[in-house]
Parts: structure tokens; sequence; C-alpha cells
């Protein structure tokens, strides 16, 4: 049997009783649907949260927080006796609520704007990794006014087989467009050093050939442990064409990345970042997200993010068999060692996977419709799913109406990959609106196992 949340309380971790999370999306609504549920929380309060978060049980939302003051998320975490707050996107980290947090006392899972640098600047992120000895896509930042510099590069590398162009800010995981076409990359470099000011502006990086996948730990700023991988589709059609979106779909577990490669690259990876952002006086606590490219020659960082990944919480929290809230709280207070110790693989879970769905308004990743009625999300709770709710609102006489791009993740759990994605395809067939958007091949073709090769040199 998998431990339980007495477990590892039993381990001193203490789980905390009342929790905020930060954030209003389906990621924090997965998180407070998790953390609501585990045994010794008395209240999950999301700021500023939706009409759906605040429809599950033990649960209520602030409407009236903004996210990204820091005064106000630290008197809503007061307002409460927070024992604990949670930021879930990335904006509020940028704009350092959590720093804010800190200076008041209050004990936050999540990192200081300083260490979450390693998401909002991708200059950053591969200057830290190369620092690190991590293995890393080859790559350059240009800044305005070095054009002439960068089109060179782009050259360069689309010779060899294509390039990749990155906005170096956020950009709501849509700031990253892959070119087949070098003489269309070399066309499109001016619009991604106009208008910026000094610094990084635009990263060129090579494009690799392999299977993406996402490792996500927990850290508290020296330890790492491990959730499932995962695996999220960006492209808003199916066959991965389309532009690029903030995910369309995801599923855990991945046939090619076995527990034993989990660990390995927490090892080669994480750790090593966590050692550079120490060393550099930053300290990373919170979720440390590395997308990787598996190719013939081992696993190669694409990227870090700063936070628990979109639609990935929505599949890896499901599969959990601990309580998240006593791991989490032990990572803010800097004590996650006794939890590294205890499950050396990463957090256990529970068998079977999930497959998640992600419905989309027309007009996404540009400028989606809202206001339009939902139909059978009901149907599709019914029929087995979880659905968390991303862009959603709730309308006068109840029901929900579209409010964003993403507005649903539906979520399929079964005995293996494909009986889940059974599930999250009958339910996502139920639901309805004008110009709904979706994939239809979500966790349809799997990479054979076992296949990572792991401490490959640079």
């Amino acid at each position: 049997m998998a431990p339980d949340a007495k477990a590892a309380g039993a381990r001193g971790v203490t789980a905390p009783t009342r929790t905020l999370i930060v954030g209003s999306g389906a990621r924090e609504h997965a998180l407070a649907w998790k953390l609501a549920a585990e045994p010794g929380m008395n209240e999950v309060v999301v700021a500023p949260g939706s009409a759906a978060i605040a429809a599950e049980p033990r649960v209520r939302c602030s409407p009236s927080v903004d996210p990204l003051d820091g005064d106000a998320v630290v008197a809503a975490a007061r307002a409460i006796s927070a024992e604990l707050v949670v930021i879930g996107p990335e904006a509020p980290l940028a704009a350092g609520v959590v720093d804010a947090l800190r200076d008041a006392g209050v004990r936050t899972f999540g990192p200081t704007q300083a260490a979450a640098r390693i998401e909002t600047s991708k200059a950053f992120c591969h200057e830290v990794a190369d620092a690190a000895g991590v293995r890393t896509a080859r790559a350059r930042a240009f800044s305005a006014g070095q054009e002439p510099a960068a089109r060179a590069y782009v050259a360069e590398l689309g010779a060899e087989g294509g390039v990749v162009l990155k906005q170096d800010g956020l950009a709501a995981g849509k700031g990253v467009v892959v070119y087949d076409d070098t003489g269309l990359a070399l066309d499109h470099v001016p619009s991604y050093l106009a208008g910026r000011g000094p610094g990084p502006a635009l990263v060129v990086e090579e494009r690799l050939a392999g299977h993406e996948a996402s490792v996500i730990a927990i850290c508290d700023g020296r330890e790492a442990i491990a959730l499932p991988a995962s695996r999220d589709h960006k492209r808003l059609c199916d066959g991965d064409l389309g532009p690029n979106t903030g995910g369309m779909g995801a599923y855990s577990p991945l046939p090619d990345v076995p527990d034993e490669a989990v660990r390995e690259i927490v090892a080669t990876i994480h750790r090593p970042i966590l050692a550079e952002l120490a060393r550099r006086g930053t300290p990373f606590v919170g979720f440390l997200y590395a997308g990787l490219m598996l190719t013939d020659d081992g696993p190669v960082l694409l990227e870090c993010n700063a936070r628990l990944g979109d639609p990935e919480a929505q599949v890896l929290l499901p599969r959990l068999a601990v309580a998240l809230g006593p791991v989490l709280a032990a990572a803010a207070r800097r004590e996650l060692a006794a939890s590294t110790a205890a499950w050396p693989a990463g957090l256990p879970v529970l068998p079977g996977a999930t497959v998640g769905i992600v419905l989309a308004s027309e007009g996404y990743p540009g400028t989606p419709k809202r206001g339009l009625p939902i139909e059978g999300i009901e149907a599709a709770e019914a029929a087995g799913a979880l659905v968390f709710h991303g862009g959603s609102v709730g309308r006068l006489g109840g029901g929900y109406g579209t409010n964003g791009g993403r507005v649903l993740t539906v979520v399929g759990r079964g005995a293996d990959l494909q009986r889940a994605r059974d599930v999250a395809e009958g339910a996502a067939d139920l639901i309805r609106w004008d110009g709904l958007q979706r994939r239809h091949d979500i966790a349809v073709s799997l990479p054979p196992a076992p296949a990572v090769a792991i401490g490959a040199g640079r």
C-alpha cells in the first residue's frame, strides 16, 4: 500500500490546516481540489479563484484580491491565518509577490522574484544551466540593436536542420516558435527585437530531434523530490500542427521515462540548477519545471519554469498517492530532506494513468471569444472525468460560460493510458459551446519504452 497522509506526518512533516492558493486557472483548481480533500486541511482559500473553484468542498475564494499585489496577498493570508501560501501562476512570481509574503513572515511555497528569473528570462536559464553543467540546446541571446548578429546565428543553426526563436520574457507558453524554414525565421527576427529595452530580447536555439517530456520537482532551495513525468502538447491542432499554445493536453505516466530515469533527471538537472541558484544567493523554493527533449544521446534541457505546469498539474495531482500539503509545507520550511530520504524515486503514485484534454475557445491562442454558454459539464463528470476550470465564469441562473482561451481541462483516469484516454475523450465529447477547439490525439502516439539514455555527455 502506498504511504498515506498519516505516514507523511509520521516522518516529521506537519500538514498545514489553512492554505491560501494564489491564482484562478485550471492549475489552481487542481491544487485546491487536491489540498482540500487531504486529512487535516480545514480551509483552502483561493485568491482570486473562480466560481467553479469555489464550488469545490471546503474551498472558498477571495475574488477581490489582486494576485499581482503583494500587499493584498499578504493581507489575504493574514485574514485567514494561513499556515501556507502556494503561488500558482508565473505572473505573481515575476511581480515579487513571494518576496512580499516572506518579508511579512508568511510561510510561502514559491520562488522569489530573483529565483523566478529561471523562467522569466530564457537567457538567464541558459546561463544558470551552463554554469551548473547541465546539458542544454546550443543557444545565444540577443538584445535590441543586435539584429545582424542574431540573423547570422539563425542562418548558422538553420543550416543544420531548423531553428527555434524564443521571446526572452514571459509569454504564457506562447513565446516559442519552431521553424523548419530558416528564411521565415530570418524574416521574424526583427519582430522579437523591435521596441525592446536593454537586456536580452531573443534567444536563438538549435532545433533538437526527439520527444519532449516534463519533469517537475518540489524544491526547498537544496533538496528536490520529483512528481511523475508527464508530456504536454503545445500545438493547437492534431498532429502537432498550428500555433504554439499554453498547452492543449497532457498525460502521465510516460512509457519512455520510467521512474529510474526521473530519479536521474532530478539528480543531473534539477539539483545542479538548485545548487547554482543557491551559490548566486537566490535559493529556489517552489516547483522547478524542467522541459526536456529526449534525444538519442539522452535528455537535453529546453527550458525551466518556476511553477507547476498547466495542463501538467491537472494530470499529475490526481495520480499522487500521498498528501501534497505536508510536502509543500516542508519545502517552504527548507525541511524537505525527510521526504526525499523516504521517497528517493519521487512522490508515490496511485496505480494507473491520467490523460487531460484542454477545451479552448474560438480565437485562442489569439483573442478568445467570451461569454458563450457551456453545456455538458455535469454529464462529463457523471461519465467519470474530472473537469478543471481555467477560463470559465459563473452565469446568472447557474452554469458556466467561457471567459478565456483555455476554458476547461477534462481529465480521464484509468488502469492504463488507453483506458484513461477513453474516459477523457468520451467525457470531452459531452461538453459543447460555439466555436470549441480541442485536440483528438492526446496520448495517441506513444514513444516506445524504455528509452531514455541518462547521463550522456555534453
